[in-house]
């Protein structure tokens, strides 16, 4: 009797603490890519299988999300000798044989095991959002040590290099966002903060030499001269902004002729879809969902019992913030096309899951920000 009776007081502590809000936000966003799959699916762009499998990895990301919360972050984030090399092998096979492309995309970033695809990076941003969190917490009281300066930045450059390698710059951007932003959060001095501000233009200068190839230099330069290569490098940004903009303000609706001649409309370029169905007005309510969720993961930044919770959440928002930013920037025609999906929305069961981790990672932070409490003590 009274082993039911603790059950039941921790699992209404557990409820009572989920941030029940940015789940709701991040469920109602997937809600929203689903039904927009499916809408591409009755229109004859996509195939029926994109959107069950969305379906599916909605589900299991649900679950696993809500499951992960309910354990304390402190002792898995420990255990990175156990996670880090098991994200960071999988990435390292794409390298031999096992690794592919896939359509649409000019990087070898994709493991096909069997009839599943899926791109370890995806893992690996987890394996690092963790891992960087507790390094930078382990070195806490001695941050701006120049050798654990120096540390720091080779843990950073490790999945940043490899991921560059492959070819995916997109992601090697999301993993620069959130080493920048979590050092800088964890308390890096100005002593450091200046001079790499200052560097700025080398790094730029050394990037465009060295380490962009002629097709990611062409996207870049579109963007200071548009109209330049219509039928080219722009042709895929300009069919988006057009399918975007012809929504109008209110949008023509789910299952009317969808816009299937813009490429990757079901991943990366799913937010000229939102456009075009339910207009300004839809875009416009879908940035603030977005911004409310970032918003709220820094709020339960804010609300972490230690520095560990607070550089997760903070490692958590910037991967969104970026995820986001450049998505719809890439729509607008602001940014370079660089293959990012939209978060929760755009297609891509490994990407919906690794977010659904992220997410209940960041709920865990929120569940366990009382030392007194654990869900499983």
């Amino acid at each position: 009797m009274n082993n039911l009776k603790t059950i039941t007081e921790a699992v209404k502590k557990y409820f009572k603490n989920l941030d029940k809000l940015l789940l709701l936000a991040v469920t109602a966003c997937t809600v929203l890519g689903i039904t927009l799959l499916y809408s591409l699916s009755a229109n004859g762009t996509i195939g029926y299988g994109v959107y069950r499998t969305q379906l599916f990895s909605m589900i299991t990301g649900l679950v696993i999300c809500l499951f992960i919360s309910c354990f304390d972050y402190r002792e898995f984030s420990k255990l990175w000798f156990l996670y880090a090399p098991a994200a960071l092998i999988p990435v390292l096979l794409t390298f031999t044989s096992l690794g592919i492309g896939v359509e649409g995309t000019d990087d070898v970033a994709w493991l096909k095991l069997g009839p599943v695809t899926f791109q370890p990076a995806e893992v690996l941003k987890i394996a690092f959002l963790l891992s960087f969190s507790y390094h930078l917490y382990k070195v806490r009281e001695d941050l701006n040590n120049i050798l654990n300066i120096i540390l720091i930045c080779l843990h950073g450059a490790v999945p940043i290099l490899i991921v560059m390698k492959q070819g995916d710059h997109g992601t090697a951007l999301v993993f620069i966002m959130m080493f920048l932003i979590m050092l800088y959060s964890a308390g890096l001095s100005l002593a450091y903060i200046i001079p790499a501000v200052l560097a700025v233009p080398l790094v730029i200068f050394v990037a465009w030499q060295y380490l962009l190839g002629s097709v990611q230099k062409e996207r870049i330069m579109i963007l200071f001269n548009p109209g330049s290569d219509p039928e080219g490098i722009e042709w895929q940004q300009d069919l988006g902004l057009s399918s975007l903009a012809s929504g109008n303000i209110f949008g023509k609706g789910l299952f009317g002729n969808g816009e299937s001649n813009v490429p990757e409309i079901y991943n990366d370029f799913i937010f000229s879809y939102v456009g075009y169905v339910f207009g300004f007005v839809g875009c416009t309510a879908l940035v603030l969902v977005f911004a409310f969720i970032c918003i709220k993961i820094i709020a339960d930044s804010r609300t972490a019992c230690d520095e560990l919770g607070k550089n997760i959440c903070m490692g958590a928002f910037a991967m969104l913030f970026t995820h986001c930013t450049m998505n719809i920037g890439m729509v607008l025609k602001v940014m370079p096309v660089i293959g990012i999906p939209l978060p929760f929305v755009s297609a891509g069961g490994t990407a919906l899951l690794s977010m659904y981790i992220v997410i209940g990672i960041v709920l865990s932070v929120r569940q366990h920000n009382e030392k007194i409490y654990r869900m499983f003590a």
